[in-house]
């Protein structure tokens, strides 16, 4: 077997393996690494929401102390009590989600 043209081809058989090995463990790396990445960034922004909730809750804590709002409704009260105290609290979900939604807007 000392024909060149049989030696070349087995040497370029030889190259084209080692390549496929690297690039495949390069390529394994690689993507072993970006989960990697893709887990901690998953766990830091799992933190920060953690974080931002407890602080909210503290803020809320905070600004509410010292006040107490509660609300009675009487078994004998008329009808138009109960559906003027519904339109506040519809008026006030409203406010709540226009809140929300300019919140959101200056978020983006």
């Amino acid at each position: 077997m000392s024909n060149p043209l049989i030696h070349a081809f087995f040497v370029g058989r030889a190259v084209a393996d080692l390549l496929y090995e690297q690039l495949e463990h390069t390529l394994t790396d690689a993507l072993s690494e970006l989960g990697k990445f893709d887990a901690e960034q998953r766990e830091r922004w799992r933190q920060f929401t953690e974080e931002a909730i407890a602080r909210a809750k503290v803020a809320e804590a905070t600004a509410t102390q010292g006040r107490t709002t509660t609300t009675t409704v009487s078994v004998g009260s008329p009808s138009q009590d109960l559906q003027a105290m519904i339109d506040e609290l519809r008026a006030e979900i409203a406010q709540v989600r226009s809140e929300l939604q300019r919140y959101r807007s200056q978020s983006v």
